[in-house]
C-alpha cells in the first residue's frame, strides 16, 4: 500500500473514517491478525447496512496490509541487528566455537525453528561432521557424519547450493542412508533448510535450520540463513588464519629458542674445551676432568673404574656415550683395555653437543690415565722388583725392605695376602699371549698401586701382595681381585690366595711360602674346573690342608666341628663321642646306642642337636668326610687322659 493511498484512506470523511477507526486502534496496540475480523463481525451482528460492512471490509484489508508491512520491517530490523551483532562477535577476540554457537542460536531464533545446527568438512575423511547444534535432543543425531551426496546436507556440500525440503523422508532428491535417517528420525525432524558455508570456491560446511513439523521456508528466510552461513565461514576463516599466525609465531619463537640454545651449547663446548686443555697442560687428574665437565654440563660427573658392564661395553663398542636409566655413561679405554668410565648422574635428557662434550672428556681422561701410566710404569717396575726380591728372599735387611716399601706407600708390617693370578683363555699365538699377559700385569700393577700393595709378572702370570683390610678375608680378597682383573682385561682371570701373612720385612721367607700356597690354590681351581674364580685354601675343606703352606690343622678342625666342641665344653655333653660312635657304626643309630650303652632315643636327640649346630647337610658325603677327618685330627691333637 502506497503512502499517498494510505493518507487518502485515512483522510476520507464520513463512514469511511468511521470504518477505519477500530482498525487504527488495533494497529496502534499491535493486535494479532485474528482480531481484525471482530469489527466486521460486530457490525453484522448489529445489523449494520451493507455500505457500512463494505467500508469495514475495505478498511480491514488496508489495516492488514499496513500490519504486514510493519511486521516485515520489524523482522528485517531484527535480522539486521542479529547479523550486526554476529559480525561484531566475529571482529572481536572471541573463541571461534563461541562465535559459531552464537550464529546457530540466532539463526534458530530468527527463523523460529525447533533446531539449528552446523556441520564442517573433514578433509582427512572426505565427509562432514556435526560441529555445533542448538535445540537438539538426540545424541545419535549430534554425532552424525554425512558423506558427499548423502542426506540433504551432503547434497548441499556437494553442489554448493541451498536446499530445502518440506518433508525429509518423502524427498528423493538426495540419497537416504540408514545411519542418517535414523539420526533424523531420533530428532523427529520433518522440514529442513540447508545452506553452504563457502570460502572462495570451496565448501567447508553446511548451516541448517529445521522443524519437527511440515513447513515452507520463504526466500527471505533462505537468504537470512545464507547471510549467517557467510558470517560462520568468515569466522572459521579468521580462526584458521589466527591459528596459522599463532603457529608461525610459535615456530619463530621455537627457532629463536633453538638458536639461543645452540649458542649456549657452543659456548659451553668452547668453555669445556678450554678447561680440558688447561687441565692437560697443568697435569690435572681424572677427577679434575670430572669436576670441570660437571660445571659445564650442570650435573654430577664421576670417574668410576667399575660401572654397569653392559652400558660400558656398548659405549666402548660404539665409541659414544650411552644412556643407562637416568644416567649417561662414556667408556674410558685405551686400545683394547678398559680403564673405567665417566658417568653423568641424573641427566637423562642430554643435548647431542653436550653428549659429545662428555665423550671428549672421556677421551681426555684416557689420555691423562695413559700419561699417568707411563709415569707410573717406572714405579710399577720398582714395585715388581721389590716383590721379586721378597719372593726370592734376596734382600734380608728388614730396614732396607721397609724403606723401599715406604717409598712405594706400602707397609710390610701390615697383614697381607699373596695372590697368584693367571689368564685362563689360551691365546692363538705367542704374540697375542704376550700382549694378554702385559695387559694382566698392567691391570694388576694399577690395582696394587691403588691398594698400596705390590705386583710383579711371574711364572706366566701375575703375583700380587695386597694388604688385608679389617673384617676382610683371604677368600673375599681373592674373589674381588679375580672380578676386578677380569673386568679390566675382558677375560676370565683365576686367582689363588694364600692365608693372611704378617712380618714380611722381618722374615721374607714368609712371602715365599705364601706365594707357593697361592699357586697351589690357583692350580686347584683350574683342575676343579673353576676357572675365572678366586679362592683361598680355607675354601677347599680338608683339601685345604694339602694346599695350605702352614697346614692349619686347628683352623680346619674349628671350621668343621668347632661348634660341637664348644658346645660339649660349655654344657658337659658327649656330642663328640656320639659322632665318633655314629660314624664308626656305619651311621646306624641302633649300633651307636649299643656302643654308647644309652637308649636309642638319646642317640637321636644328640644327633638332632649336632644337626642344629653343624647344619642340615652335615651327613652329606662331602661334609661327613670332612667331619670324620676333623674328629680324627681333634682326637690326635687332644692329650690322652691320665
Amino acid at each position: 500500500m502506497s503512502r499517498d493511498h494510505l493518507k487518502g484512506a485515512m483522510a476520507a470523511p464520513g463512514p469511511r473514517y468511521e470504518a477505519d477507526a477500530p482498525f487504527l486502534e488495533l494497529l496502534a496496540r499491535g493486535a494479532a491478525a485474528e482480531a481484525y475480523d471482530r469489527p466486521v463481525l460486530l457490525a453484522r451482528a448489529e445489523g449494520a447496512s451493507g455500505e457500512r460492512i463494505a467500508a469495514l471490509e475495505h478498511a480491514k484489508l488496508l489495516a492488514l496490509r499496513v500490519r504486514s508491512e510493519l511486521e516485515g520491517r520489524r523482522r528485517r530490523e531484527a535480522e539486521l541487528s542479529a547479523l550486526f551483532e554476529t559480525a561484531h562477535d566475529l571482529a572481536g577476540p572471541r573463541d571461534v566455537d563461541a562465535v559459531l554457537q552464537a550464529i546457530v542460536q540466532r539463526a534458530r531464533s530468527l527463523l523460529g525453528t525447533d533446531i539449528a545446527y552446523l556441520s564442517l568438512h573433514d578433509p582427512a575423511r572426505g565427509d562432514t561432521y556435526m560441529r555445533v547444534t542448538e535445540g537438539s535432543v538426540a545424541a545419535r543425531f549430534q554425532q552424525l557424519r554425512l558423506g558427499m551426496g548423502e542426506g540433504l546436507g551432503g547434497l548441499v556440500a556437494q553442489t554448493a547450493r541451498p536446499y530445502v525440503t518440506d518433508d525429509y523422508f518423502r524427498d528423493d532428491r538426495f540419497r537416504h542412508t540408514t545411519t542418517i535417517d535414523a539420526g533424523v528420525r531420533d530428532e523427529g525432524l520433518v522440514a529442513i533448510l540447508g545452506v553452504p558455508l563457502t570460502l572462495g570456491p570451496h565448501v567447508i560446511g553446511v548451516l541448517f535450520a529445521a522443524d519437527r513439523r511440515a513447513r515452507v521456508f520463504e526466500r527471505e528466510q533462505i537468504a537470512l540463513l545464507g547471510s549467517f552461513a557467510a558470517l560462520a565461514a568468515a569466522a572459521i576463516d579468521t580462526a584458521n588464519l589466527l591459528t596459522e599466525t599463532r603457529s608461525a609465531l610459535a615456530g619463530l619463537e621455537r627457532a629463536n629458542e633453538i638458536i639461543q640454545d645452540r649458542s649456549a651449547v657452543i659456548e659451553r663446548a668452547s668453555d669445556v674445551h678450554d678447561r680440558l686443555a688447561e687441565l692437560v697442560l697443568r697435569g690435572g687428574g681424572v677427577h679434575d676432568v670430572a669436576a670441570a665437565v660437571s660445571q659445564v654440563l650442570d650435573g654430577t660427573v664421576e670417574f668410576l673404574e667399575t660401572a654397569p658392564a653392559a652400558a660400558v661395553e656398548a659405549s666402548r663398542t660404539e665409541g659414544h656415550a650411552v644412556r643407562h636409566q637416568q644416567d649417561w655413561i662414556a667408556a674410558v679405554s685405551a686400545g683394547g683395555e678398559l680403564l673405567g668410565a665417566l658417568v653423568l648422574r641424573g641427566h637423562p635428557g642430554l643435548d647431542p653437543v653436550d653428549q659429545r662434550t662428555l665423550e671428549r672428556a672421556a677421551m681426555v681422561t684416557s689420555l691423562l690415565l695413559l700419561a699417568r701410566r707411563s709415569a707410573a710404569e717406572a714405579e710399577q717396575r720398582v714395585r715388581g722388583e721389590l716383590l721379586d726380591d721378597l719372593i726370592e728372599a734376596r734382600d734380608r735387611d728388614p730396614r732396607l725392605l721397609r724403606e723401599r716399601a715406604a717409598r712405594l706407600h706400602a707397609d710390610l708390617d701390615a697383614t697381607h695376602v699373596v695372590l697368584a693370578a693367571r689368564l685362563d683363555a689360551a691365546a692363538p699365538d705367542a704374540d697375542q699371549e704376550a700382549a694378554a699377559r702385559r695387559r694382566l700385569w698392567s691391570a694388576a700393577s694399577h690395582l696394587a698401586a691403588t691398594r698400596h700393595g705390590l705386583a710383579a709378572a711371574r711364572d706366566g702370570g701375575t703375583v700380587l701382595l695386597l694388604p688385608l683390610e679389617p673384617g676382610d678375608t683371604a677368600t673375599e680378597l681373592a674373589r674381588s681381585t679375580a672380578l676386578h682383573l677380569g673386568t679390566a682385561v675382558h677375560e676370565a682371570v683365576t686367582v689363588g690366595a694364600s692365608a693372611p701373612v704378617r712380618g714380611l720385612a722381618a722374615d721374607p721367607d714368609t712371602v715365599v711360602a705364601a706365594y707357593a700356597e697361592g699357586r697351589r690354590c690357583l692350580d686347584a681351581l683350574r683342575l676343579l674346573g673353576r676357572s675365572g674364580e678366586g679362592a683361598a685354601a680355607e675354601d677347599f675343606g680338608f683339601l685345604g690342608l694339602l694346599l695350605a703352606g702352614d697346614r692349619d690343622v686347628a683352623g680346619f678342625v674349628d671350621r668343621a666341628i668347632g661348634r660341637v666342641v664348644a658346645y660339649d665344653e660349655r654344657r658337659g655333653t658327649d656330642l663328640l663321642r656320639t659322632l665318633d660312635a655314629y660314624f664308626a657304626s656305619g651311621a646306624s643309630p641302633a649300633r651307636t646306642k649299643d656302643e654308647l650303652h644309652v637308649h636309642v632315643n638319646t642317640v637321636a636327640q644328640r644327633l638332632e642337636r649336632v644337626g642344629r649346630l653343624l647344619g642340615d647337610d652335615w651327613q652329606s658325603p662331602a661334609r661327613a668326610l670332612e667331619i670324620q677327618l676333623a674328629l680324627i685330627l681333634h682326637r690326635l691333637a687332644t692329650p690322652a687322659p691320665h
